[in-house]
């Protein structure tokens, strides 16, 4: 869960700030109760002052110019989705900072506003833009526009709680090239109390600001409108996605406190606790809204399957080998925390298939040393070079995501959708599309659902762990 040059799109236009920025309510309303797809109050259209108002199809006249209107706004969140959202989300959290500073001007001031500076700060919204280009894709356009972008801000919501969490769970100091909120918390504290109390009460701080937020984002999507049948599927994926996160999370904690060389555990916890809910899960949620039909819904689910694996092994890449001022955080942190991420399972056991005593013993005494330093983390690159694993991870990837663009393809999709689509699933991987916006080959039969393809050392890299579209795990 740790951001990098590879997870998300650049944000063209700064969010707004929720603490300056504070209409009357979180769900912005004309005076006519509408509200347009990118969350400002539309002005009610006055049939009096169009032209030709007082001929008898005045009533159609202006239908017909509220559906251009509709059109336009539309288009205008196609041509920037993480403005759009990002407008959203300075609405709702305007109004939930103001509610928080009422109950109490400290938590208002110490949580509330922080969780909104995490949300609209930083992050590119990719999980957002995968919700809106899968509606798309799926034939979803205006009358669905406000409950997608509502999804994207819940989904930004939901992150902030991840981030924060898995930040005090790592003992991660830094976010984005910022303080991480319990370290924020602690420095604010500090000089108030000792240093242990300080940094114990902005651990327990910031777990309470996830809590929020994971609140907030609940909220957002309860209050979402949609026909029963829509509303009811979108609580389902999203309370099935909840539970997902919290297991991939544990495996992840797991994994590191056992020590755990398992290949196959390595891949499913990678999947429960990054791709589902980064990839396979938003776009679930959009072709949900979207009202899609059980092929294009499987297909979108197989392809972010595929994708968000590959998205979850370039994060594992990054973390060793990314340049700190690009992924805002130290090299090397799940080294030091010692988790047993996919690459360092190929490593090691390609180690001890070649005999190579001293790349064994580099990983063996490397990781979770929290003190390692950086000599001994050039060490550890080395090995994960020397053994081949970053090559054979980066393969993978490419593989992952070649079999994701055939699941992409085997679905009708809207054509110019189905482009956006395959640039977002491409840069989460952070890959390079052969073609980007040019017309997609026709239809062709699908492959399995759920495969993800290719074998490593006699392992399958078949899905380890099987969701539809229904989003009952199996």
């Amino acid at each position: 869960m740790r951001p990098t040059e590879a997870k998300d799109l650049p944000v063209p236009e700064k969010a707004p700030d929720p603490r300056t920025e504070r209409p009357p309510s979180g769900r912005p309303r004309a005076a006519d109760g509408r509200r347009s797809p990118g969350g400002r109050a539309q002005a009610p259209p006055d049939p009096h002052d169009r032209p030709g108002a007082n001929r008898p199809d005045a009533v159609d006249a202006v239908d017909a110019v509220d559906a251009v209107d509709a059109v336009d706004a539309v288009d205008a969140v196609d041509g920037d989705v993480p403005a759009a959202v990002g407008r959203v989300l300075g609405a709702l959290l305007a109004e939930r900072v103001e509610q928080a500073a009422a109950l109490d001007p400290v938590f208002g001031r110490d949580l509330a506003e922080r969780v909104a500076r995490c949300t609209v700060e930083g992050g590119k919204r990719m999980r957002s833009q995968f919700v809106w280009w899968a509606l798309r894709a799926c034939g979803g356009g205006a009358a669905q526009a406000e409950a997608a972008l509502r999804v994207g801000a819940a989904l930004e919501l939901i992150q902030t709680c991840a981030l924060v969490h898995d930040d005090v769970m790592d003992g991660s100091r830094l976010r984005r090239g910022r303080l991480a909120l319990h370290a924020d918390v602690t420095a604010q504290y500090a000089g108030s109390v000792s240093a242990d109390r300080a940094r114990r009460f902005g651990e327990a701080a910031a777990i309470l600001a996830g809590d929020l937020a994971l609140a907030w984002a609940d909220d957002t999507v309860a209050a979402v409108e949609a026909p029963p049948g829509t509303a009811r599927a979108l609580r389902d994926l999203w309370s099935t996605m909840r539970t997902e996160m919290v297991a991939g999370q544990y495996l992840d904690l797991h994994g590191q406190a056992t020590s755990s060389l398992s290949l196959a555990r390595a891949v499913r916890a990678a999947c429960l606790k990054s791709a589902l809910y980064s990839v396979e899960r938003p776009l679930a949620l959009g072709a949900a809204l979207a009202g899609a039909d059980g092929a294009r819904s499987a297909a979108l689910c197989s392809a972010g399957r595929c994708v968000g694996i590959a998205f979850q092994l370039r994060d594992d890449l990054a973390d060793v080998f990314g340049d700190p001022r690009r992924t805002g955080k130290p090299a090397g942190g799940d080294i030091r925390a010692g988790k047993p991420t996919y690459l360092v399972a190929v490593a090691r056991g390609r180690a001890e298939t070649t005999g190579d005593r001293r790349a064994s013993a580099v990983l063996r005494h490397s990781l979770g040393r929290a003190d390692l330093s950086e000599s001994g983390l050039a060490e550890v690159r080395d090995v994960l070079e020397a053994t081949g694993a970053r090559d054979l991870v980066e393969a993978k990837i490419d593989r992952l995501v070649a079999q994701g663009m055939r699941h992409l393809d085997s679905a009708v999709l809207e054509p110019q959708a189905r482009g956006r689509l395959r640039r977002l699933l491409h840069a989460s991987a952070g890959t390079t599309p052969t073609s980007i916006l040019s017309p997609s080959p026709s239809p062709s039969p699908s492959p399995s659902p759920g495969a993800c393809g290719g074998e490593d050392g006699g392992l399958p890299f078949t899905l380890l762990l099987s969701a539809g579209a229904d989003g009952v795990l199996r």
